[in-house]
């Protein structure tokens, strides 16, 4: 469209809104024409797969009429020649916060006074996070500056909706026009959006990741038994929406890539697969990620350079947040690889004008940009089935295009016009005042160089000019066509070179100028453009394939930290010869024995054993093999561990929140430990349901997990309960004292006892019975409690007091159930009879006491003295630090008591395997158990002891022979990252100043998002 004619159409008025129909009164004459418009001789991207070359785009009141190379256009219709000009239908960003209102969060802090229930006014449900009824169509409100800043940068239409809470409601298609909402909102109620924050909720449950999984499960269970049977007994609003709402595409945003894996989880269990919002390191988990057949939704937020100039300040950034800065750019990339769909999306930039730069570096490192236009125009329509409204310029869809200078990835395009519902809107005038791009500037005699123009605006250009590896900023002043440069070309010799010129075509500049010697010299500039196809195509562009890929840096860890394994370490056949091996059988301990491993398990244990073909042999000469240690209470591995907001919240699993990328667990592989219990903590009577995991350092969360293992519990006596350490007044919650610890754990498992009664009663009945029947409401908190009155898990109870644990007991017995383990206990020598009577085990501090009151008559004798009276006894660590020398835990019950060096040993691993019911499978070296093997440099319970392999499943997952080359790589990846950043740094990059972090060490008491006084984040 030449400058005459766009004015011409300016002033007929005929840019207009394209709705003709309308249901509102107008002040005035009725004015309704048919919106033609033609655009011709364009090369016209149809759609990621098609491309036509000179050809036509008709459109006819806001709605795609026609396209094609023949298109015969109607009277009256308004035609513009876009001659070297490009048609792309305009972007859809499907995770945007436009139009919405603003979420105002409140931290609270740990002298706050708890809001147990929801101040929500109304029939809705009992949570604040959970909140379904909200609706993008009805909360949207237009914002004239971000609509223009969206247009500015191609797209056309957004999915809004408001990013508050757990369930948050529906998300509306709108467009970006500057027309009134209701001709904005292309489809109210697209789609359903849900997350693990619980946003702007000041109600105290959920304060943990895995209480906000708990109570999305228990919402989508009571939803459905509301839609059977809940709305004859009450009315809920939140309930009826989320029924609703089932129908719609699911969108899930997650925190990171686990936050991917935990989120498809909880769609597996109700038959949704969700659309995952992710945060851009999917790249470090893509095999796991590929196999949730999720597709996502990717932000381009690539992290700046570190400012690693100080040292100390270097210190202070991880290697995983090292190669995350250089990783990022190439997650697209590697996601187009993997073949796993995704559209991509401004949110999450800190300015959205970063968006085409982090693309273009997208696709620099291996991002095609076939799939780059997929992911913005007819993937994220797809999705969210808007496919027949947006995505593509098939005839009938809504007219939002975008009309662009040449390729529309090429840094040096230059998006002219963003049309949106037929209506036109300038982001760029096409009369080439649009300076920006590259241009080969020759000035006088002198070899051509490299002009580089840029800038977030066409009025506000910036210029930078390339003489071999230096850059110059000229000074530069543009008034219409004429154009002056001042330019110092050697830096080495003072003056000042002298540019005027004018512009002979939107694509060349001429001039003369004078050297700073007084020399006359003529110059000329010609812009670098892309060629545009000749020719129907079936690719996005001409170029649509070009990708290259970045090839320094691209070496993922298993997992992504220090000390990261280069490959996952798989299980080996081996023997392990001639070794000191500590049985825990009734060979006890062997001398110059032979243990053969194949397929993860032990299959021999002899003296003389053959070797098979292609097993590795390890010299066991001088060396101790023992299985490996298992700790029976952690809380490494974890991204939360207290879900405090209740008195029980049985609900809670800490399998949803298994940090596998905590570097505790290879420090705890270097001390010999690979098996261990996460419990919940001691915030509440009732906690949450224990992870079993094995520490196989690079495997994924749920890789980690022991499969087939009993189901654990953790339950809580004393201080911590109830809230001793809340003597200000904030802690409210009941119980407050001792005796009402008690009254938590028979009203709990009355109800408990009541609700399995009731499905007991259904599950009688025939299915002719059970179809005119209502199936009970599903409590997952009760389906908990009931699993243990049916002996199907097992309780691990935090424990100090005899009093409490007598108390304990008494409930257990009354009710019929089982407690399995007493953890600490230091007090367990003074009830060990009646302890060994109920069948209860212990596990203990070798030596801790006297941190506080509960704990003063704490003795180190007490292990041996529960052993005597038969008692399972272990020793737990509940420390990361103390679990790396959990057998020296173990020695000390030699110097504290006179047991034997074997039962010592126990105490660490088998015993632990008998508390958690794994023994069958560990704790022991024999024949038929998993192959869990510790190969230390004397005997374990030596202070020197140290092991030199530690083995899990058949895989060495610690190796003493190549600790120092592993570390020596890790700081040679470190030296090799930071001098490129330092080199981003003098190239003018923005760096982000490091900031000291500390890895957070759960203990028992810790509450996710509630911080003591003076306390510092570690997370």
């Amino acid at each position: 469209m030449t400058k005459p004619l766009l004015m011409g159409l300016l002033a007929l008025g005929l840019i207009q809104s394209a709705t003709a129909q309308t249901t509102f009164p107008r002040n005035g004459v009725y004015d309704e024409r048919p919106g033609l418009y033609a655009f011709t001789n364009a090369t016209i991207v149809v759609d990621p797969q098609t491309t036509l070359s000179n050809a036509t785009l008709l459109i006819r009141n806001g709605r795609i009429e026609a396209v094609g190379a023949n298109v015969s256009l109607p009277a009256g219709t308004v035609v513009a020649d876009l001659k070297g000009k490009r048609i792309y239908p305009a972007l859809i960003d499907i995770d945007s916060d436009y139009g919405m209102p603003e979420v105002k969060t409140e931290r609270r802090s740990f002298n706050s006074l708890p809001q147990l229930e929801s101040n929500k006014k109304g029939a809705y449900y009992w949570n604040q996070a959970i909140q379904p009824e909200n609706d993008a169509s009805l909360l949207f409100k237009a914002d004239a500056k971000k609509a223009d800043e969206l247009r500015k940068m191609g797209f056309g239409s957004v999915l809004a909706h408001a990013h508050d809470g757990i369930a948050r409601g529906t998300g509306a298609l709108v467009t970006l026009a500057d027309e009134r909402e209701n001709a904005l909102v292309l489809k109210p109620n697209a789609t359903a959006h849900y997350s693990f924050s619980k946003g702007s909720s000041t109600q105290t449950s959920p304060n943990s990741m895995m209480g906000s999984v708990a109570v999305l499960r228990q919402a989508l269970y009571d939803a459905d038994w509301y839609k059977r049977a809940g709305n004859k007994e009450q009315a809920n609003l939140s309930l009826d929406a989320l029924n609703r709402i089932q129908s719609l595409p699911a969108i899930f945003e997650a925190n990171d890539k686990l936050g991917v894996l935990r989120a498809d989880k909880i769609g597996d269990e109700f038959g949704m697969q969700y659309i995952i919002r992710t945060s851009g390191d999917e790249y470090q988990r893509i095999d796991e990620i590929k196999a949730t057949g999720a597709s996502l939704i990717v932000p381009l937020n690539f992290p700046q350079p570190y400012d690693v100039e100080d040292p100390w300040d270097a210190d202070n950034v991880s290697l995983a947040e090292m190669k995350h800065w250089e990783m990022a750019p190439m997650n697209a990339g590697r996601l187009a690889t993997a073949n796993i769909p995704f559209a991509l999306t401004t949110a999450g930039l800190r300015n959205k004008s970063e968006f085409w730069a982090n693309l273009r570096k997208a696709i620099e490192n291996g991002l095609p940009e076939q799939r780059a236009l997929e992911a913005l125009t007819t993937l994220p329509a797809r999705l969210i089935r808007a496919e027949n409204q947006v995505g593509t310029l098939k005839k009938g869809n809504v007219a939002n295009f975008i009309i662009t200078s040449g390729n529309l990835f090429s840094a040096d395009n230059v998006i002219y016009e963003n049309w949106i519902q037929g209506k036109q809107y300038i982001v760029n005038p096409k009369d080439g005042t649009d300076l920006r791009g590259r241009w080969r500037l020759v000035i006088g005699n002198q070899p051509p160089v490299q002009l580089t123009i840029t800038g977030k605006s066409a009025e506000k250009p910036e210029y930078q000019i390339q003489v071999d590896t230096t850059k110059i900023t000229p000074k530069v002043s543009v008034s219409g066509d004429l154009i002056t440069m001042q330019i110092q070309l050697d830096k080495k010799k003072p003056g000042t070179t002298r540019l005027t010129g004018y512009r002979t075509s939107p694509s060349n500049l001429a001039g003369d100028g004078e050297t700073p010697d007084g020399k006359a010299i003529s110059w000329s500039a010609a812009r670098a453009v892309d060629t545009p196809t000749s020719s129907t195509a079936t690719s996005a562009t001409a170029t649509a394939g070009r990708s290259t890929t970045s090839t320094a840096g691209t070496t993922l860890l298993y997992p992504f930290a220090g000390m990261g394994n280069l490959s996952k370490p798989q299980p080996q056949t081996m023997l392990i010869r001639n070794a000191t091996v500590w049985t825990n059988e009734k060979e006890g301990i062997v001398q110059a024995t032979d243990v053969l491993v194949q397929n993860g398990k032990i299959t021999q244990v002899g003296k003389g054993l053959t070797a098979p073909a292609n097993a590795t042999v390890i010299d066991g000469t001088g060396k101790h093999l023992t299985n490996g240690i298992i700790d029976e209470h952690s809380h490494i591995a974890l991204l939360s561990v207290n879900e405090g907001s209740q008195s029980s919240t049985a609900e809670v699993r800490m399998a949803d929140v298994v940090n596998s990328e905590d570097v505790d667990i290879y420090r705890q592989l270097a001390g010999g430990v690979t098996t261990s219990q996460l419990l919940h903590g001691s915030a509440n009577a009732i906690g949450g349901q224990s992870a079993l995991i094995k520490l196989k350092w690079g495997e994924s969360p749920e890789g980690l997990l022991v499969k087939g293992a009993d189901g654990f519990i953790k339950f809580a006596l004393g201080e911590n309960v109830k809230q001793s350490n809340r003597s200000d007044g904030s802690g409210i919650r009941f119980p407050q004292s001792r005796m009402g610890v008690e009254q938590v754990y028979m009203d709990h498992f009355m109800r408990a006892k009541e609700y399995a009664k009731s499905w007991d009663t259904y599950n009688r009945l025939s299915t002719k019975e059970k179809a005119s029947a209502l199936a009970p409401r599903r409590d997952i908190e009760l389906d908990a409690l009931s699993e243990i009155l049916a002996k199907k898990r097992f309780i691990t109870c935090h424990s100090y007091v005899q009093s409490e644990i007598n108390m304990l007991l008494k409930v257990a017995d009354s009710l019929g159930f089982k407690v399995n383990t007493f953890t600490h206990i230091l007090e367990g020598y003074k009830l060990a009879d009646k302890m060994a009577q109920h069948g209860v085990g212990g596990s203990s501090f070798a030596d801790w006491w006297a941190y506080k009151m509960e704990v003063k008559d704490a003795i180190p004798y007490n292990a041996a003295l529960m052993h005597r009276q038969g008692v399972t006894v272990s020793i737990n660590s509940d420390d990361a630090e103390m679990a790396r020398r959990l057998n020296q835990e173990a020695a000390k019950t030699v110097e504290y008591g006179g047991m034997t060096e074997e039962d010592a040993w126990k105490m660490v691993t088998l015993n632990p395997a008998k508390l958690l019911h794994l023994d069958n499978r560990m704790g022991s070296i024999r024949a038929g158990k998993d192959a869990d093997l510790v190969l230390w440099n004397t005997n374990p319970l030596a202070i020197y002891a140290r092991p030199e392999k530690t083995i899990i499943d058949g895989a060495i997952y610690f190796d003493l022979q190549t600790e120092d080359a592993r570390r020596d790589a890790m700081q040679a990846e470190r030296a090799r990252i930071i001098q490129k950043m330092l080199t981003a740094k003098s190239s003018g990059s923005s760096t982000t100043r490091p900031t000291p972090r500390r890895s957070r060490m759960w203990h028992c008491e810790d509450v996710e998002g509630v911080m003591a006084e003076g306390e510092e984040d570690g997370k």
